[in-house]
């Protein structure tokens, strides 16, 4: 059976079984694919699947009265769109591919399911969520608290260590099919200022973007001008503590 990015991410902090793999693969029976600027999911719908991202990038977004977009998420392959979607009465805000996606639509039931028959499961998928939790922090400081360049160079090195996690950064380069616009919409900035923004980081020497692939030829010098700390992605496995 071939690894998929789901089971290749929950990897990192669990050791699943054989039968886990199987289980996890199992529960993505219903793939579909998504144009790139189509939504998933629609803010106002009333949702009855999860959303597994298997292929692409997508994004969770809200838009304003007026008509402004704020980006609050990236989603990239292995990535749930949200696992606790199936709770909320309608949606809040909404999922749009920003290339063209395969997703999955899972049955809840299937993941409440998982979860009793599996801790290692169930402790992977506890882990996914409070990794999305953590983003959404460090996020609101990106944008609060951190100038346009820092913005710029944080969520690039959080999407190559996330890219990376996964197994998609070759020889530093990764795909990020991501418009200038989008990436205003994700930092809180025009798209006068982005521009401005990478052609800094261009000439600095720290990175190249063409044609949606972004090659970082200077990784730490990235870091040090973001101010990266990669804790808050929990990369790090934690041992269980047996139990008394």
């Amino acid at each position: 059976m071939p690894e998929h990015t789901l089971i290749r991410r929950l990897k990192i902090v669990a050791d699943l079984s054989e039968t886990d793999e199987r289980r996890l693969a199992d529960i993505c029976r219903d793939v579909r694919d998504c144009p790139a600027r189509q939504d998933i999911i629609s803010e106002g719908e009333r949702p009855q699947h999860l959303h597994l991202v298997l292929r692409g990038w997508a994004a969770r977004y809200k838009v304003l009265p007026g008509g402004a977009r704020q980006i609050v998420a990236f989603l990239i392959p292995g990535d749930f769109c949200d696992l606790h979607v199936t709770v909320l009465e309608e949606m809040d805000h909404g999922i749009v591919a920003l290339s063209p996606c395969t997703v999955a639509y899972i049955d809840s039931r299937d993941i409440d399911r998982l979860t009793l028959e599996s801790s290692r499961i169930a402790r992977a998928l506890w882990w996914s969520t409070l990794v999305d939790e953590g983003v959404l922090r460090t996020w609101v400081v990106n944008n609060g608290r951190r100038d346009a360049y820092e913005r710029i160079a944080h969520i690039l090195c959080e999407m190559h260590a996330r890219m990376k996690m996964i197994g998609l950064v070759a020889d530093e380069r990764l795909y990020l099919p991501l418009t200038q616009e989008e990436l205003a919409d994700a930092t809180s900035l025009t798209s006068v200022h982005t521009n401005r923004t990478l052609q800094r980081l261009r000439a600095e020497g720290l990175i190249d973007l063409k044609s949606h692939v972004l090659t970082i030829k200077d990784l730490k010098g990235l870091q040090r001008a973001a101010g990266f700390d990669p804790t808050y992605l929990h990369i790090r496995r934690r041992p269980l503590v047996a139990a008394a």
